[in-house]
């Protein structure tokens, strides 16, 4: 019998996008699926578009706000799936994604295999998406994989895996604690339980950027803090695996990177940060900004400098996202 895939949607707030999310997953070639959408307390009509597409193949759950994490935990304990797709409410998923990656699925001995794919960035328009490849598009171990994310500053889009139930189970449930970065936290475990990753090129998903509030951190403090938590956890989880120098290093850098995050709302958490890279053999640097802002924090300081940043970087998307919307109205 065809592997039963289970294409779990969270959705909050999604009205906008969550429709052709639905269509991209009845749209798969891969017949023996099911679809479940549990919207998490919505205050649009997020609910009532989902619930036109209920049928026998597509289950709409509602509960009360708890954050995606809780909502993709209410979603796989209602799944019955072999494999598990996890898609956000205002991602696509190629026609034949899931497909390509079963296909490959067949052809290994372990369940444990995380299967990823290739992923492009757009806006409105998805037959515009850039796909770029990067050193995590081939098959790797897992150690290697989360060592090159870390060292190279990369990015796996959550939609890109297919995951078998019994990784999933292994890995546990999402971390309801975090209402930022659950997915770097999660698909870290994920990636630790496997026993390696196989990267199918064929296989295609399409990211929305730039809509999602859960991936801008701004000053919430929540946010900041899940952040920091988020980033904790996955030292450790690498640590307690391998603490050799490589780990080090690449726990260094990545606090490092990230440790931007909370300047300079978050003083705390930066004393915290120095602290931890200590127990790692070195020394947390103060942030570095491109060079267009140096002379503004020669002038004003890092805080003003870095707020100059934030506000300049929220008007190009901005512009970004108004220029592409022209574009796909005009048809182009």
């Amino acid at each position: 019998m065809a592997s039963l895939v289970s294409i779990l949607i969270p959705a909050y707030n999604a009205e906008r996008w969550i429709a052709d999310t639905i269509r991209s997953a009845l749209g798969q070639t891969w017949p023996a699926k099911e679809i479940i959408i549990v919207d998490d307390g919505s205050k649009d009509r997020t609910l009532s578009i989902a619930r036109q597409f209920a049928s026998k193949e597509v289950s709409v759950v509602t509960q009360p706000n708890q954050g995606a994490a809780a909502a993709r935990n209410k979603a796989f304990s209602l799944s019955q799936g072999d494999y598990i797709q996890w898609l956000d409410a205002d991602d696509l998923l190629a026609p034949d994604k899931i497909a390509r990656q079963i296909e490959s699925a067949g052809r290994l001995d372990s369940k444990r295999t995380l299967l990823s794919s290739a992923w492009g960035g757009f806006i409105y328009r998805p037959n515009k998406a850039k796909f770029t490849p990067t050193a995590l598009w081939c098959d790797l171990s897992p150690m290697e994989w989360l060592l090159r994310v870390w060292e190279q500053n990369l990015f796996m889009q959550p939609a890109t895996w297919l995951v078998s139930r019994e990784l999933t189970e292994a890995a546990g449930a999402w971390d309801i604690r975090l209402s930022y970065d659950d997915d770097g936290e999660y698909f870290c475990r994920v990636v630790l339980a496997s026993d390696g990753i196989q990267f199918v090129p064929e296989a295609r998903m399409f990211y929305r950027r730039g809509f999602d509030s859960l991936s801008r951190v701004g000053r919430s403090d929540k946010k900041l803090e899940s952040k920091f938590l988020s980033m904790q956890l996955q030292i450790g989880y690498l640590r307690s695996v391998d603490d050799g120098p490589r780990v080090r290093n690449a726990c260094l850098k990545y606090l490092q990177i990230d440790g931007l995050y909370f300047h300079p709302e978050r003083p705390d958490i930066i004393g915290q940060l120095e602290v931890l890279a200590k127990t790692l053999g070195g020394e947390l640097r103060p942030p570095q900004l491109p060079p267009k802002y140096v002379w503004i924090q020669n002038l004003f300081g890092c805080t003003v400098a870095r707020q100059v940043q934030i506000r300049c970087n929220g008007f190009k998307s901005l512009l970004n996202r108004g220029w592409d919307n022209a574009l796909f109205r005009l048809g182009i």
